[in-house]
């Protein structure tokens, strides 16, 4: 019962890896062609400021895909989840809503929540580097550091210290 399971989840796994492949190229597709195409109008070269943060939205939309891209890819390939990867592509994924936001239509309990995620997400991601340089130090002194690739050898590693 185990391995199938496991062979249910490696081919729904694979099939999302393919589709967001796909999604992430004809994306990429179209970001090239709108730029391409706001280039050229005229006044040619030039982009307004909204044209600018439609094409920076754009970019950073593509850029959220390809790290989702390599989260499955890693869980696809190593069986490991890679919490900073999933945890970068939240912080792109808020600096691209801050980014493309109408700031005199937002109020300021919606920017004051904005911020905090922002700084809950950060906060996170700096909590995880320091920690792998503690365990770096700790184990060898070595730059190269091991971490737990399975759920499981995570759950351990947090219990031991």
């Amino acid at each position: 019962m185990k391995k199938i399971f496991q062979a249910v989840d490696k081919l729904l796994t694979l099939s999302l890896l393919g589709m967001m492949t796909l999604a992430v190229l004809f994306a990429t597709l179209e970001l090239g062609i709108l730029l391409v195409q706001e280039l050229l109008k005229p006044p040619v070269m030039l982009l307004n400021l909204e044209k600018m943060l439609e094409v920076f939205g754009f970019f950073l939309m593509v850029l959220i895909g390809v790290e989702l891209m390599e989260t499955i890819k890693a869980y696809v390939f190593e069986n490991r989840v890679q919490a900073e990867v999933v945890l970068l592509a939240a912080m792109v994924a808020i600096s691209r809503k801050v980014i493309t936001l109408d700031y005199e239509k937002m109020t300021s309990e919606h920017l004051f929540w904005r911020g905090s995620n922002s700084l809950r997400f950060g906060s996170n991601l700096l909590l995880g580097q320091s920690r792998r340089s503690a365990y770096a130090a700790r184990h060898n002194g070595n730059s190269i550091v091991r971490t737990p690739h399975t759920p499981r050898q995570c759950l351990g590693s947090a219990l031991e210290s």
